[in-house]
């Protein structure tokens, strides 16, 4: 018997209120991609019809990082653009991810010269490291499905990501039905 046949016959699914808000996060996480060097080639492969990244519910690209929470820097970060990777990630809504794309983001990569960041964990917080210079798309889609796994373990309520924070304790009021349409009566009136 599937899932299908389950839900015709019985007609509900019980689960966590947690569990259903991460399965909606997991599935629409939505990168802010910030291609500066040659990494960014093969982040553009991730997101094209080969490798079709799509599957994983991340096929929106977001060029504002208002609207995104994936932060995939992909190149060599420079002290004089690290201030540039350090506004956008600031701009982006919490919870916010980042993914250090190649040996260059990393750690610096072959560039072991002044003006190159070893690591863009110096001015901001990595949640996964892809290896190689350039990797290869599918490690990408690797590190991604490492994110979406993160925020499968996330509890959004208890961290106060989902509504408020968690030193305050919100009491919403849900009114009976014969009150709700009682207090738009008088609100109309």
């Amino acid at each position: 018997m599937g899932l299908n046949d389950s839900i015709q016959q019985e007609g509900f699914i019980t689960t966590q209120l947690n569990t259903l808000v991460n399965w909606a996060r997991k599935n629409a996480v939505w990168p802010m991609p910030l291609g500066i060097s040659c990494c960014a080639i093969e982040m553009m492969a991730f997101a094209g019809p080969r490798y079709d990244v799509s599957r994983f519910g991340s096929e929106v690209f977001r060029f504002s990082p208002r609207q995104s929470d994936l932060l995939i820097v992909a190149g060599t970060v420079t002290y004089k653009m690290a201030k540039v990777v350090k506004k956008i990630y600031d701009q982006m809504p919490e919870p916010k991810y980042v993914i250090a794309m190649g040996a260059c983001s990393s750690s610096g990569g072959i560039y072991r010269t002044y003006s190159v960041v070893q690591g863009i964990n110096q001015f901001i917080p990595v949640d996964v490291y892809v290896a190689g210079c350039p990797p290869r798309p599918d490690s990408v889609i690797k590190a991604l499905m490492e994110i979406q796994d993160m925020i499968s373990g996330d509890k959004p309520f208890a961290r106060g990501t989902v509504i408020g924070s968690p030193d305050k304790i919100y009491d919403i009021a849900i009114p009976a039905h014969g009150e709700l349409v009682k207090s738009t009566l008088n609100q109309v009136s």
